[in-house]
């Protein structure tokens, strides 16, 4: 509650002089500033990828542990990889209730998660990412992101609480309809749009999310986070849709690796092919 000791907007900033222990959370802190930034989801055990991104030029990479194959020690590599070259390392969550507290023992930045329908279930992710007094998150200092035992203590866990980036997936009609409560949850960063499972949950399972009421549904989100002052995420499948997306307002955009390194390597055969044929 506001004015309490466990508002979370008032979190108590560690002191100078005890240092900080961790780095600010950069795409948290440019979307505070009304930047745009951009990502991919990976749902591939690949390091190399992940340094690609991040000499590309992307601000942060989302590993995806709801659809993509990951073991602990494999989420826990791709974090670190992607620490080293500047990208900021997100987790798309599973269904497991357990896979919050995981991925950010790991040393991820932040979580994604799936199919939040209502403020109850909002609130309950909040609870799993934050430390007390804030939420229910386990403590350990042995873990990555506290240095294995050298961070500790308060500093460590405001600074966790402040940094963690929290952001639920918008993927269902009721989704939708529950948005204002489930987006102006304490704590919630970002309300992302996912577009697929919407199409599909409304019943346009041919059509997708090009389909006119699908699309009127995403705009009317976009409109009301606007209002609300939320800051919206969405996919995207190439470099026109991610442009696309920023243009109608979206702070968070995120395209599909596979997506993209699948057409460039289709782009390939069909260009090599045309040639052929002309010899």
């Amino acid at each position: 509650m506001p004015g309490t000791e466990c508002d979370l907007y008032s979190i108590e900033r560690v002191s100078e002089k005890r240092g900080k222990t961790m780095k600010n959370n950069a795409i948290k802190e440019k979307i505070k500033r009304g930047e745009q930034v951009l990502g991919a989801f990976l749902g591939i055990n690949s390091p190399p990828l992940v340094e690609m991104l991040g000499y590309a030029g992307f601000d942060f990479v989302v590993i995806d542990d709801e659809h993509g194959a990951f073991s602990p020690s494999e989420l826990e590599n791709i974090i670190r990889t992607a620490d080293s070259v500047g990208l900021v390392p997100i987790v798309r969550v599973s269904y497991d209730p357990s896979s919050i507290q995981k991925a950010l023992d790991r040393g991820a930045k932040g979580v994604q998660v799936p199919m939040v329908n209502t403020k109850e279930e909002a609130l309950d992710v909040v609870k799993r990412a934050k430390f007390p007094p804030y939420g229910n998150r386990g403590v350990s200092y042995s873990t990555r992101p506290a240095r294995y035992g050298k961070d500790s203590g308060k500093p460590y866990l405001d600074e966790s609480n402040e940094n963690v980036m929290i952001i639920v997936h918008i993927e269902t009609l009721d989704a939708a309809s529950n948005f204002e409560d489930i987006a102006t949850v304490p704590g919630i960063d970002l309300a992302f749009v996912g577009s697929t499972d919407l199409s599909v949950n409304m019943g346009y399972q041919l059509a997708g999310a090009s389909h006119p009421e699908v699309q009127k549904v995403i705009n009317e989100l976009f409109i009301k986070g606007k209002e609300l002052d939320v800051p919206i995420g969405t996919v995207a499948s190439n470099s026109d849709a991610a442009n696309g997306a920023f243009d109608k307002g979206a702070k968070f955009v995120c395209i599909v690796l596979n997506n993209v390194i699948t057409t460039a390597l289709s782009d390939v055969i069909s260009a090599s092919k045309a040639t052929q044929s002309v010899k």
